[in-house]
């Protein structure tokens, strides 16, 4: 028998079946894949809203809604854990899982979307109901209530120290970073309060979906012309990029689907560009993206290669990403290779290329919009993890150029122990058979780079991700 069938029921008060809300149903699903299997939002959400548009249950609004409140809820999940532990009468940890996803979407409509109180709560506690049973819901419903009691401004003076006392706690609270990460950013960035406020707050932006036109294949004024004014605009810096205004569903773009374009930040394509186009002594005719996966630089270098009569060789060493980088480099117009090799121990001889692309595994801290939940992840332990790999994948990178020709060391983190750190270290060991290269001018018309010679892309700077890149040519 049910808990509800033994709960008696008042007098002239009938039961009442839950009633499933689809929205937050499938926003619910989708926070418990995150928590539970460590999942992505972006790789578990778009499956589960196509296949809510099949069933019917969803029109283009519900899935917006979803969205957001999905990815909303994952962005401000620092914020909205301190406003619920003021609300609550026992720490937090000691709150189940699943009653803390329902309560952070219940918070994250009550203080951060337009939805009218009335509706967020009662649309919550319904959810509650569904999924966690009439008992705890009367727990959320009680929670919210006190939680409707103020806005997000009157909740952040009373739940974030003053920044005079404490300015990382302060940040971290008010805009929903763990304090490590505010204090690493900080640090790369440099310069006062604004900064890096601004850094953090652009953190907790949707960011534009980003196409690249892939070269040798399509061009961006060929999809901007099939796109349309109302849909798209050209990129702010690479001449391929093509941004969405309206958001949307980039696979259903025919040129998406058939491999002439794919989706990839400005700040890669920049880096992709800025390797293709460092000066070289000597030919220019074998190239190498030693981390290849999944695919986005890898498919642009090819087609950059084939244009100056070059070959890419591609090599991933995970097999499954391998395959990706193999889908995204089939169609280019010019010869090229995918393999399945572990970069710090090349199947390759040393000396082989004229260029060299090492876009290291890292932290991921440069790309927080995207991945909101990654900053919960991550901890500063990570870096002594990925630090030996970066250092030896830079050194195969170093190893494999010829005298003359250039290496890209890229990460998709600011963090200085990702970024300079490994560069100075790794340059020690060469006894001046490499020089650090301007990468400056070869991102023309992009402000704000920085004293170089290496560059930092920056989301509340350049509209990118937060992309790091030292180009090094070998001498000797």
């Amino acid at each position: 028998m049910s808990e509800q069938s033994r709960r008696p029921h008042k007098p002239g008060k009938p039961y009442r079946r839950p009633q499933k809300d689809p929205v937050r149903m499938l926003a619910f699903e989708a926070l418990r894949a995150v928590d539970e299997r460590d999942a992505y939002a972006n790789l578990v959400l778009p499956p589960l809203l196509r296949k809510a548009r099949e069933k019917g249950d969803f029109d283009g609004r519900d899935a917006a809604l979803a969205t957001e409140l999905v990815y909303g809820t994952l962005r401000r999940q620092g914020t909205y854990d301190a406003v619920i532990s003021a609300c609550v009468d026992r720490p937090l940890r000691e709150v189940d899982p699943p009653v803390l996803d329902v309560l952070s979407l219940g918070v994250h409509q009550l203080l951060g979307t337009r939805i009218p109180t009335h509706a967020a709560v009662s649309a919550s506690v319904e959810l509650a109901r569904v999924v966690l049973g009439d008992g705890r819901a009367k727990f959320v419903n009680a929670v919210l209530r006190k939680v409707a009691q103020h806005d997000l401004n009157g909740w952040l003076e009373q739940v974030a120290p003053p920044y005079d006392a404490d300015p990382e706690d302060h940040l971290a609270v008010v805009h929903s970073h763990p304090r490590w990460v505010v204090s690493a950013l900080w640090d790369s960035l440099g310069g006062g309060r604004a900064g890096i406020e601004d850094l953090l707050e652009a953190d907790n932006e949707r960011p534009e979906v980003t196409l690249v036109a892939r070269p040798g294949r399509s061009t961006a004024d060929e999809l901007l012309d099939v796109l349309g004014d109302e849909s798209a605009l050209p990129g702010r810096w690479s001449p391929y990029a093509v941004r969405l205004t309206e958001g949307g569903e980039p696979g259903a773009i025919d040129a998406v689907r058939g491999g002439r374009a794919g989706v990839q930040d400005e700040g890669s394509q920049l880096v992709a560009l800025a390797l293709a186009n460092a000066p070289l002594d000597g030919p220019d005719k074998a190239w190498l993206d030693g981390c290849a996966g999944p695919g986005g630089k890898a498919a642009m270098l090819a087609g950059l290669a084939a244009e100056r009569g070059a070959v890419l060789l591609a090599s991933e060493k995970q097999p499954h990403r391998a395959g990706l980088v193999a889908k995204a480099l089939a169609g280019n117009p010019g010869p090229y290779q995918v393999i399945a090799a572990d970069g710090t121990r090349p199947p390759w001889l040393p000396g082989t290329f004229d260029r060299v692309l090492m876009d290291v595994p890292c932290t991921g801290l440069g790309a927080l919009r995207r991945r909101p939940e990654a900053r919960w992840r991550r901890r500063p332990e990570d870096l002594a993890g990925f630090a030996p790999l970066q250092r030896g994948l830079l050194r195969t990178a170093l190893d494999s150029v010829r005298v003359g020709g250039v290496v890209g060391y890229a990460t998709c983190s600011p963090h200085l122990a990702e970024t300079r750190a490994v560069v100075d270290d790794v340059l020690k060991h060469y006894d001046g058979d490499t020089e650090l290269l301007d990468a400056r001018p070869l991102l023309p018309d992009v402000p704000a780079l920085g004293d170089g010679p290496d560059v930092q892309l920056w989301p509340h700077l350049h509209g990118t991700d937060a992309m790091y890149l030292a180009l090094i040519r070998r001498t000797a």
